[in-house]
């Protein structure tokens, strides 16, 4: 019960991401905002992400992973109904920043309290993981939707009843598990990126990122569809997104290696940007989804990578490589819509295709450093390697 407590709630965290896709121009509208106003929501939300990576390990390191997780969950209850009650596109922007702070703490530290507590094994834990995160991505923007459609204030209340339900949950079924023996310093990851492959490696997803959160949060205004039409699209690019990094990366690292998928997909995703640019509505439509495909390939990849390429520990790494990449993730939905005002539509996913070419290009040039141990990689979703690995998607 412990671990469904766990998983249930991380899928409604993973949801969250995704959520105010469909209801952006509706908040817009209601709010009397701009849409580069409106897109603040997502650079708040990952620039709090991006800074709460230095801190959340040395949380879960001292008060333990069950008061970690309740933590986080109680600052998403308290920040999506705020959310939801605001007045002025000001306010929402501050509440979602509180919002990611929470999500931060929860996502970081939900998988290894899941793995601890499991009965079944590691690989079970991590399937059950890798599940609720492709069920999220997929269900949020549809959650969106449904409750957006009646009134752009709705999601956040859902999202909130939902996240309070999962802290009774947690509250009632997870016990604390064991701390680690050794205690995190909030300078920890910064000496990690000292090593040459994790920096590249990071310093590559940086770019990666801004062009997967040019999709997320500047599409919805090009595609200007209703919630219920919108939530379908971004419903249907994240089961892609879910199997491509959970079924078909493992496949493809096998047979052709870690970098060259990598390489390979970014490039993809460059040219599905541009195509996704200059094309009409539909076409449009049909390059969101697929971009799904390689977000898959490159979240799975990247994560991988990060995590094996030092000898760093796995959290320290992995706090690390997300505070570089997740400043992208702030950056991009505000300049993409900025970008837009200043020059036109299309330019934005231009820039956000140079962005994919030029972490393709970090990938090669530093070939050497990233293949080290990149080589001695296997796709870990069935040891207990890999615990952290899908945290960071």
């Amino acid at each position: 019960m412990a671990v469904w407590a766990t998983a249930g709630a991380s899928v409604v965290a993973f949801m969250g991401i995704g959520l105010v896709d469909p209801i952006l121009p509706s908040i817009a509208k209601g709010l009397n905002a701009s849409n580069s106003q409106v897109s603040l929501l997502f650079t708040s939300y990952f620039l709090i992400t991006a800074v709460a990576m230095l801190v959340t390990g040395f949380v879960s390191s001292r008060i333990g992973g069950r008061k970690t997780l309740l933590a986080g969950l109680a600052l998403v209850v308290v920040f999506a109904a705020l959310s939801g009650t605001s007045s002025s596109v000001g306010e929402l922007v501050g509440f979602r920043a509180g919002w990611g702070l929470g999500n931060a703490l929860f996502v970081s530290t939900s998988l290894a309290v899941i793995v601890g507590a499991a009965a079944g094994g590691s690989a079970a834990a991590i399937l059950l993981y890798e599940s609720a995160l492709g069920l999220g991505m997929a269900c949020g923007p549809l959650l969106g939707a449904v409750l957006g459609d009646m009134k752009w204030r709705y999601p956040f209340f859902g999202t909130a009843v939902l996240m309070a339900i999962g802290f009774l949950a947690i509250t009632v079924f997870l016990k604390e598990q064991p701390r680690p023996a050794r205690k995190t310093s909030l300078l920890d990851p910064i000496r990690a990126l000292g090593h040459g492959g994790l920096a590249s490696a990071a310093v590559s997803a940086f770019f990666y990122n801004y062009a997967f959160f040019t999709v997320l949060a500047f599409t919805p205004f090009v595609l200007d569809m209703s919630p219920y039409k919108s939530g379908g699209v971004f419903f249907a690019w994240g089961v892609l997104l879910a199997v491509f990094s959970v079924l078909l990366a493992p496949r493809l690292q096998r047979r052709f290696g870690s970098l060259r998928v990598l390489g390979g997909s970014l490039v993809l995703l460059a040219v599905d940007l541009v195509v996704l640019g200059y094309g009409d509505h539909t076409t449009a439509v049909v390059c969101t989804v697929v971009s799904g495909a390689f977000i898959g390939l490159n979240n799975t990849v990247f994560t991988e990578l990060a995590l094996g390429v030092s000898d760093a520990p796995r959290p320290v790494a992995s706090a690390g490589y997300n505070f570089v990449r997740w400043f992208a993730a702030a950056a991009a939905p505000f300049l993409a819509p900025k970008i837009a005002e200043w020059t036109d539509v299309r330019v934005p996913f231009v820039v956000a295709a140079l962005a994919a070419a030029v972490g393709a290009g970090v990938v090669a040039a530093r070939r050497r450093e990233l293949t080290l141990r990149a080589e001695e990689l296997e796709p870990r979703h069935a040891t207990e390697d890999g615990i952290a690995v899908f945290a960071n998607q």
